[in-house]
């Protein structure tokens, strides 16, 4: 990799306000990541990075008020709707208990690890400080049996999520929502937190079956794709009722800035147009389908169930509003191969943000969400009972839920439909509003983030190398570079980074919307602008979990 220049202009505070200030702070370690300086220039002392977070965290809003949680994650049974399932969870349920806090709050989460092997919970997507960030080198894993408590300060409201970060730990059912509010904001009369998932412990073969099938030598040839759309069904051994879901805390809204969206009370019905190969339910494997929003390759694995807040189509959970309300919804994609292209039946969805940051509202009829991403959207609610469908992308299946706001039965459960062939939402469409836009890059700078490997040798990579031959990528606290996410690969990536979001810039050169995880397209290569104000050691990877855990992973470490 060549050596860039490092020397950035710092950023101008008097042109930020504070939240703008700690927004942009929050974006810009991972720019400066794919830097290649001295080594003599990167040993910065232990004691000055110390102090460094120890700086960051005063220098975040603080409310003086504490919430605290407690997290078990354990091997447990959960009952999907009908399946059945032995897997990990945090407590008894999927998803995990939510967990909520406003905006300068203190959480202190105590994880009682009851696993027999270490564990961890990473905070997605939080710009909070480093030594907390959940995952190693930056925070210990905890060991089998023992205790540790996460603390910590949430400087932005958003839309989040928490999992662990070991092994593939993150293809069970250890995850859970984290919602940060606003007091100051909110327009809206009801919220729904979807979590979507994609699901084989217990019921299929387990995460390390696939992985080893995944990276088998003498693996057969992927399998052919089928070549003419078809409607998904998904069938299961049960029909069991379920009640409408509820957060377990007060809430408070958060900033939703929208135009009414047009609604229908009768759904109608459509084939969603990607091609697909077909996954039968109790069964999982390694699968190709494609899908053209997705540039092609669609994903590695077949699972046998997809999920919306833990449960299969033909169980689905119900949210009950009344008509004419606008309900806030909030995607959470958890899954660990899957993209969703997600709809409301009879609704268009006006979309109000991304991983968490507030866009320009912009109407849509579906919306593409990538492993670890979210998005928030404003529906205002028709009047009967209409699925909410989440299509596995390319993968001829899907999950869904329901809104009931009157009398009426739902479709059968695996009906598409006519929204998800519309105006589907991709991440161009959007952007970040002026409050939360982080400026120009510092010229000279741009910093490229290659990702490599193949499906065929399961060796992924990042900037040439896996994670576990990785050479850390720099960054100084202050400079503001660009960065170039460039995927020469045959398939789709969705690139994280830790501790930090970025700010997508157009073709044209003009801002997008704001993230911590962004869908990298096959042979395409995406330009970001970033803020390093976030010290501390950073990982940045692919969230496809078997991507990363073959070593699409790589480290940005702050430098002094």
């Amino acid at each position: 990799m060549p050596v860039l220049p490092t020397s950035g202009v710092p950023v101008d505070r008097a042109r930020l306000s504070r939240r703008g200030f700690m927004a942009a702070g929050i974006a810009g370690g991972f720019a400066l990541a794919a830097c290649s300086e001295p080594k003599s220039q990167v040993s910065g002392s232990a004691a000055q990075m110390s102090a460094a977070i120890a700086a960051a965290e005063a220098a975040r809003p603080h409310s003086g008020r504490t919430v605290t949680a407690s997290l078990q994650p354990q091997q447990t049974q959960i009952d999907l709707g009908g399946p059945v399932v032995r897997t990990l969870a945090f407590g008894s349920t999927i998803p995990g208990t939510l967990i909520r806090a406003n905006v300068g709050d203190e959480l202190v989460v105590t994880v009682s690890n009851r696993l027999d092997h270490p564990t961890s919970v990473h905070w997605h997507g939080i710009a909070l400080r480093n030594d907390m960030d959940g995952a190693e080198p930056a925070t210990p894993n905890i060991p089998a049996g023992q205790d540790f408590t996460y603390r910590f300060s949430v400087p932005n409201s958003g839309t989040y999520w928490a999992h662990p970060h070991t092994g593939l730990d993150e293809d069970t059912g250890l995850y859970l929502p984290v919602i940060i509010d606003d007091p100051t904001e909110g327009d809206y009369d009801a919220e729904w937190i979807v979590v979507l998932d994609d699901w084989t412990d217990g019921v299929g073969k387990s995460p390390q079956q696939l992985y080893a099938e995944l990276t088998a030598p003498n693996k057969p040839p992927m399998p052919t794709m089928s070549t003419t759309p078809t409607t998904s069904t998904t069938s299961t051994t049960s029909t069991t009722s379920t009640t409408s879901t509820t957060s377990t805390t007060p809430t408070t809204s958060t900033t939703a800035t929208t135009t009414s969206s047009s609604s229908s009370s009768t759904p109608t019905s459509s084939t969603s147009p990607t091609t697909t190969t077909s996954a039968t339910p109790g069964a999982s494997g390694v699968s190709v389908g494609r899908s053209d929003l997705l540039g092609g390759d669609a994903g590695d694995i077949a699972y046998p169930y997809y999920l919306i807040n833990g449960r299969i189509p033909a169980a689905p959970t119900t949210f009950n509003a009344k008509p004419g309300q606008r309900i806030r919804i909030r995607f959470i994609n958890t899954g660990s191969d899957t993209a969703f292209r997600v709809a409301l039946a009879g609704h268009s969805m006006v979309v109000t943000h991304t991983d968490g940051y507030p866009v320009v509202p912009t109407q849509v009829d579906a919306l593409l969400i990538g492993m670890a991403e979210r998005y928030d959207v404003i529906v205002t609610a028709a009047d009967g009972v209409f699925p909410l469908v989440a299509v596995a992308e390319g993968k001829n299946d899907l999950a869904r839920a329901l809104l009931s706001t009157g009398a009426g039965n739902p479709p059968d459960p695996g009906f598409q439909p006519a929204e998800l062939t519309r105006r589907v939402g991709t991440i161009e469409m959007f952007t970040a509003t002026t409050p939360v836009n982080l400026g120009r890059p510092d010229p000279n700078l741009n910093l490229p983030v290659v990702l490599g490997g193949n499906m065929m040798q399961y060796n992924w990579m990042i900037n040439g190398e896996p994670y576990d031959k990785t050479n850390p990528l720099h960054v100084r606290q202050g400079q503001h570079p660009s960065i170039t996410f460039d995927n020469p690969t045959m398939m789709y990536h969705p690139i994280h980074l830790h501790g930090h979001t970025f700010q997508l810039l157009k073709a044209d050169g003009t801002a997008g919307a704001r993230k911590d995880t962004v869908i990298v397209l096959p042979k395409q290569k995406v330009l970001a602008v970033l803020v390093a104000d976030n010290p501390g050691t950073w990982v940045m990877h692919c969230h496809n979990t078997y991507h990363q855990f073959a070593g699409m992973m790589t480290r940005l470490d702050y430098v002094f």
